[in-house]
């Protein structure tokens, strides 16, 4: 089965249980990670048209959201994800949250972005683009609906650089994970996989030449939480 195939029936599988989950396997520290992010993204009094790729259930796309109306921004949201089952979950909490005005959500691929040229001002990836099955395909998209002087911002988790944390770190996400997440969803397989996923994804310098390949320029990062999660931004 095609890796975008089997991460689609994957996430459709754990959709009901995962932002619980979430906060509890990372302990909310990827509200602050987020937080982080919105600065480089929200950075303007002028309107913004952003797209959340592999938005899951919507978090960030929420978080976006409420921070262009905290602003007094005038924009707009547009989350896109594979998985039907995530956006369900994330179609509820848009409509408590009342900003179905400001968020739209498709079902769509990532690799085949169903949008025209110089669509959107940012582009943002959080915790999703390891999960794409041609991530030079999904990168070149995303360079391809960013408007001329737009930008790519995008959270990942990664494998910190210090051997006593990075051991630490292994511990928890290859063994405690996998089986709490096991436990709670009845699904062992994916809390197998989202740590495998982590540790397969390129490290700092081959991610940003992936950057630089795909045709963006201007690539920055940086780390948060001893390098547990990564930032990376990038212009068009």
């Amino acid at each position: 089965m095609p890796k975008k195939d089997s991460v689609r029936q994957m996430f459709d599988s754990i959709a009901p249980d995962y932002d619980r989950l979430n906060h509890i396997l990372s302990l909310s520290v990827d509200k602050g990670w987020r937080r982080r992010a919105l600065r480089r993204i929200v950075d303007t009094a002028g309107p913004l048209t952003v797209l959340d790729l592999a938005c899951g259930t919507g978090d960030f796309s929420l978080a976006i959201a409420r921070r262009l109306v905290r602003r007094g921004v005038d924009g707009q949201v547009t989350g896109l994800d594979l998985s039907e089952g995530m956006l369900a979950v994330m179609r509820e909490k848009v409509a408590a949250a009342q900003l179905s005005d400001r968020i739209c959500i498709l079902q769509g691929d990532g690799e085949e972005l169903p949008f025209p040229d110089a669509s959107f001002d940012r582009v943002t990836i959080a915790f999703g683009i390891r999960n794409f099955e041609h991530r030079d395909t999904g990168l070149r998209e995303a360079l391809r609906v960013l408007r001329p002087g737009g930008r790519l911002v995008i959270l990942e988790l990664s494998v910190p650089a210090f051997a006593p944390i990075r051991w630490l770190y292994k511990l928890y996400f290859l063994h405690f994970l996998p089986w709490i997440g096991g436990r709670v969803s009845g699904d062992k397989a994916a809390y197998n996989y989202l740590p495998a996923s982590v540790l397969h994804f390129p490290g700092r310098k081959a991610f940003t030449a992936e950057l630089l390949s795909a045709g963006f320029s201007q690539v920055s990062h940086r780390a948060f939480s001893l390098g547990i999660c990564r930032m990376y931004c990038a212009a068009k």
